[in-house]
């Protein structure tokens, strides 16, 4: 019986065909090259600003944002230096600037125009949770600047917020002084038009923001203004500088989407960072949770992500921060709310809901659809950009394409698995050895460490698969093979792409666009027949792949500029190194996964690998042990600092028994553990020889509540590996004091136990039932809470602020028992008194212990005192 007659090109001998078709190894480093390229072309377009404009460039635009005016206030803000809520910076001299900055501008509008200003001050309460654990806000006598621009229906509004508090020990450039310089010049160009908005547009200056969103929400449940508020845009910062990213929008309001489509100038904007953050993987939250929970208002979250290291520490100041940075976020804040305070869904009754899917193209282009279609695009995407290239292969022995369709999704797959197990591998290696963080300031350290890692695995499973797999009889060229694998690729995340979309997630979308630049450069193939000639295809695939790359180079970029500043405050607990190494083994998969199939094609495929092996084996050097690799830079050592964050409290602890009678007491250093290297650290400079005790393991935690430390911060204290060094007593001139009035009895099994409190400082309270006891009811909410658990212990945990000074203030809590019980077996009570910048409380020995800390440590100092007593 005759053989089949093999698909052959014009040659006829194999060895020939063998050559045409196999690839020089320089191919592969031209290919790295135009990875690396184009990572560098997204990082440019990532970090490009428009130029600001400044006065002199009034008189050609009239109506424009100046970035110059707002850069004015801006500095206003700055050299005021930390404000902290409570503070005489925020309270006095912050609030005043801001009424009578918006006093100039309702001065200089148009008459026309109406403008109303309101100061607000607040008290209230509410429950909010995060990481499982819920707690009890409190404030008192904070403070919001409300501006009300009228417009020609003021039936209804549009909300714009930022905060002017910031946290201790910063000055808050960027968060959020920056966001508050912005408005205050769009309420300037506004004012100044001779035609009204369509709908009224509220200004929210708020000063209570860092101390759990507690001004934002004083102004959406009490103020007359805000029933008027039909949507909201919430100016925020994760950052320093950079682009500022809508990273939340709606809940369910897609027409809030479609409006920024309409009217941003220089998008940026993803529903991964979306779904991101509502993950809980970004250690933070906004005043959108207000406005979205309390208010049921629909809105938009932006912030700045750019250079995390600097957020909440010294250096996020002016001096970090550029007049084009105001200019790009005044010039989308400014037009986007030209279009919602126009927008006929402002005064509709009834709006479209549904979720969205959105997201720009390197910041050119924005895209946008329902999720009802992104769940059609992303099916007719997957299957067709597996059954287009097939088409191409329709007159070739089906068994032979399977069979190479299977290589490239098993390789894919493999080396998907094995990349992440040698980067992890690579990442507890450096962990265990105290190699931890090198790649914080150079992020660049990555690349050699962990992407290449991940290659160098992809690269071995092809050699293996090449090695064992591959039929020597087969009917394709080496060329055709490297076709057929790259519709396994394609299967590969097909799977991915519609795995997603059946889970609910939206950011599907992002192997879908590599799915069909894949899918363009198979039919594109198929339709100018390349697919049977030498390079005639790879030229086609090469100039589909370049969007891809911009794609995906951009998407690590953004998730390094992200995570790597955020592993500075993830706690010592976790490792970040093994995140870190999985962020890069994806960033490679998803960078090079239509690249990897051509090393069936290499020459010199082992010369490639030890290329690869000995790159890596440098990187390892350079960042074991040379000054590339230290984690942490100050201002002296880079241009952009990379600090260290340091949390540190001087404690007195002051104990009672049930009859309020003192006992004793004792005092300490208490160190929060924001990073990985935070021990290493302390036990190298700072605690000189002496012994840190882990904060669970402090002997207090046998029998007090909550080991009767300063919790102040709930959530950050308890899941961090804080820690306790006994020292001498701090300087306090005041306190918060709770005072016990009595007792009255409610029925046979309630109590309820009455209090004052008396002191106009950050405070912290937690009540403990005590075994068979519960807490029912108190004067603080209409309902109590689910407790806190902390070493073995349930606790109501109430934190406190105060604005303004303010009078003594009363306080029930009722408990409900199984049976009587006698003194000191109801409750147990914490009350903590935390002074910021208090700085004339800080002793010899606080300030020499403080002196101790590296020159690129920011530290945070405070001093609390704890007072413990049952009941």
């Amino acid at each position: 019986m005759p053989q089949p007659k093999r698909v052959r090109f014009k040659e006829d001998e194999r060895h020939v065909v063998k050559n045409l078709h196999e690839l020089h190894s320089s191919a592969v480093y031209g290919a790295l090259l135009v990875v690396i390229g184009c990572g560098l072309l997204t990082s440019y377009l990532s970090t490009r600003l428009p130029p600001a404009l400044t006065v002199e460039n009034l008189e050609r635009s009239p109506n424009a944002f100046i970035a110059e005016r707002a850069w004015a206030s801006l500095k206003t803000l700055n050299d005021m230096g930390p404000k902290p809520a409570g503070s005489q910076a925020n309270e006095v001299m912050a609030y005043e600037f801001l009424l009578k900055e918006v006093q100039r501008i309702e001065a200089s509008k148009h008459d026309s125009q109406q403008l109303e200003l309101d100061s607000q001050t607040v008290t209230g309460a509410f429950s909010i949770s995060l990481l499982n654990q819920s707690m009890t806000s409190m404030y008192r006598n904070v403070q919001n600047v409300v501006v009300r621009l009228v417009g020609s229906d003021a039936r209804q509004a549009l909300l714009l917020n930022c905060h002017f508090d910031t946290v201790a020990s910063s000055p808050g450039a960027s968060d959020d002084g920056a966001s508050c310089a912005v408005m205050l010049e769009v309420l300037r160009v506004l004012s100044r038009q001779p035609i009204r908005t369509r709908h009224t547009v509220l200004f929210l200056f708020n000063g209570a923001e860092e101390t759990m969103l507690q001004a934002a929400h004083g102004f959406i449940t009490q103020h007359r203004w805000a029933a008027e508020v039909r949507a909201f845009l919430n100016l925020e910062s994760s950052g320093s500088g950079g682009k500022e990213v809508l990273f939340q929008a709606g809940p369910h309001h897609p027409w809030l989407i479609e409006a920024y489509a309409r009217a941003i100038r220089h998008p940026f904007a993803h529903t991964v960072g979306e779904e991101i953050f509502q993950l809980g993987l970004i250690p933070s939250d906004t005043d959108f949770r207000m406005f979205r929970d309390y208010g049921e208002v629909p809105g938009m979250d932006f912030a700045h992500i750019a250079n995390g290291y600097r957020y909440h520490t010294r250096y996020d100041s002016m001096d970090f921060l550029s007049l084009e940075v105001l200019q790009r976020t005044g010039d989308n804040v400014l037009a986007l709310t030209r279009d919602l305070a126009e927008c006929d869904e402002l005064a509709a009754s009834k709006l479209p809901t549904g979720e969205t899917v959105f997201f720009d193209f390197i910041g050119l282009v924005f895209v946008h659809y329902s999720v009802a279609s992104g769940r059609m695009i992303n099916l007719a995407i997957a299957l067709l950009s597996v059954i287009v290239p097939l088409i191409g292969f329709s007159r070739i022995h089906f068994k032979d394409v399977l069979r190479e369709v299977t290589f490239g999704l098993l390789g894919t797959v493999i080396g998907t698995i094995f990349s992440t197990i040698a980067c992890t591998t690579m990442a507890r290696q450096l962990d265990f050895f105290s190699k931890t963080m090198t790649w914080y300031t150079n992020t660049q350290l990555i690349l050699g460490l962990y992407c290449c890692s991940a290659l160098l695995a992809h690269c071995f499973v092809y050699l293996f698969l090449t090695t064992f797999y591959t039929n020597e009889k087969s009917n394709l060229s080496l060329g055709q093979m490297t076709q057929a694998r790259l519709i396994g690729v394609n299967v590969f995340w097909s799977f991915v792409t519609l795995a997603a979309t059946s889970a609910g997630y939206r950011s599907g979308y992002i192997p879908m666009v590599l799915l069909a630049c894949s899918l363009a450069s198979s039919l594109l193939n198929v339709i100018i027949k390349a697919g049977r000639t030498h390079r005639r295809w790879i030229y086609v695939h090469l100039a589909f792949q370049l969007p891809a790359l911009l794609w995906s180079t951009n998407f690590y970029n953004v998730l390094v500029q992200l995570f790597v500043p955020i592993t500075g405050r993830f706690g010592g607990s976790r490792n970040p190194e093994v995140f870190i190494s999985l962020l890069a083994a994806a960033g490679t998969l998803l960078c090079c996964s239509y690249w990897i199939p051509f090393i069936g094609q290499l020459r010199h495929m082992m010369n490639f690998t030890a290329k690869l092996s000995a790159i890596i084996v440098l990187t390892l050097a350079l960042a074991c042990f040379s000054p590339l690799g230290l984690p942490y830079r100050d201002e002296s050592m880079a241009k952009d600092p990379t600090p260290q964050r340091h949390y540190v409290t001087h404690t007195f602890r002051v104990f009672h028994d049930e009859y309020g009678l003192y006992t004793h007491s004792d005092a300490g250093f208490l160190f929060q553990e924001m990073d990985r290297n935070t021990r290493a650290t302390l036990e190298e400079y700072v605690v000189q020889g002496e012994t840190l005790v882990p904060m669970r393991q402090v002997q207090s935690c046998e029998k007090e509540l909550f080991c009767a430390l300063p919790f102040y911060s709930l959530w950050h204290q308890m899941r961090f590996n804080n820690y306790w060094l006994p020292g001498p007593e701090p300087i306090v001139d005041n306190m918060v004091t709770m005072a016990y009035l009595g007792t009255e009895q409610l029925d046979m099994r309630t109590q309820r136990l009455m209090f004052t409190l008396e002191g106009s400082i950050q405070s912290s309270i937690i009540i403990g039932p005590k075994e068979g006891v519960q807490l029912v009811g108190w004067s603080l909410l209409d309902h109590v809470p689910p407790p806190a658990k902390f070493a073995g212990r349930d606790g109501h945990f109430i934190f406190i602020t105060h604005g303004l000074p303010g009078k003594a203030w009363n306080m029930t809590v009722d408990v409900q028992y199984d049976q009587p019980k006698d003194n000191g077996n109801l409750v147990d009570i914490v009350v903590t008194t935390k002074y910021w910048e208090y700085q004339h409380m800080h002793t010899a020995d606080f300030e020499e212990l403080l002196a101790r800390f590296p020159s690129w440590a920011h530290v945070v100092p405070s001093v609390a005192v704890v007072s413990v007593f049952p009941l």
